[in-house]
């Protein structure tokens, strides 16, 4: 048994069932189960299924740098939460501006100034005091720019980590996607390390590709074994394609990451 908490996001396996099914399936599997919008679903049939929802988008418009958009973002998040709460969902994840058709921003940015940091950190402290109040906890995600998704601010994970770590409250956590920092940054071990103490999730699939681990580049048993070393034993989300057989692509990730 993994001491991780090993999830995966359904709407990128058994894309050809619909979503009653994979997330039936997944729950069989032993797997905990990742959204994205809530609105394409049928929401009473998540809440029969018994499923354990552990993290969904957590906002459905908005942008963290500036007024409009942060009160846009602090509207949609929080009719989200009382969806996640209803569906029992850990974590409700956020980007640094919305996205769009092809996981591309809304409104794109190119250059991040200082007011809009101060205007991002405002926000997020007023999200996770929102989620205090809740009972609800949300996720900031980095994103990669070069290939998935350019023109999305604060995309990097020393982005992310900045502003998370400097708000420092138990509602607001990292979503550490370690697809996009391969991409983006590189050093994972060393990124984890330095995050750790604001983990909420790790997300993981493989370079290039974006399918299970062992499909590409990054080593992620050594990165297994170190996040035992450190001692997070919290959760592992595989966010990624599967390479043919999807039960066989979460077998590879459920070995991956049994240390």
């Amino acid at each position: 048994m993994s001491q991780f908490q090993l999830a995966a996001c359904a709407e990128m396996l058994w894309r050809d069932q619909p979503i009653e099914w994979r997330v039936k399936r997944l729950t069989e599997l032993g797997f905990g189960v990742g959204l994205w919008n809530w609105p394409d679903h049928d929401l009473n049939m998540l809440e029969k299924s018994g499923a354990n929802f552990t993290i969904m988008n957590g906002y459905l418009r908005g942008r963290l740098a500036d007024d409009a958009g942060a009160e846009e973002l602090l509207k949609t998040a929080y009719e989200t939460a009382q969806v996640g709460k209803r569906l029992g969902v850990e974590r409700l994840n956020l980007h640094g501006t919305g996205l769009g058709e092809g996981g591309l921003p809304v409104t794109p940015c190119e250059v991040v100034t200082g007011p809009m940091w101060l205007k991002a950190r405002d926000t997020l402290q007023r999200i996770a005091e929102m989620g205090e109040k809740e009972g609800v906890t949300f996720t900031l995600e980095n994103l990669n720019l070069p290939v998935d998704h350019p023109g999305v601010p604060f995309g990097r994970a020393e982005d992310t980590l900045a502003l998370v770590s400097s708000v420092n409250h138990p509602n607001l956590r990292l979503n550490l996607d370690l697809y996009h920092a391969q991409i983006g940054e590189g050093n994972l071990i060393e990124l984890c390390r330095k995050s750790l103490p604001w983990i909420g999730e790790i997300q993981v699939a493989d370079v290039p590709g974006r399918m299970q681990p062992g499909t590409g580049e990054i080593h992620y048993r050594g990165i297994a074994l170190a996040l035992k070393d450190m001692g997070y034993s919290g959760p592992v989300g595989m966010e990624a394609f599967a390479s043919s057989d999807p039960e066989s692509a979460l077998e590879q990730f459920r070995q991956t990451f049994t240390v």
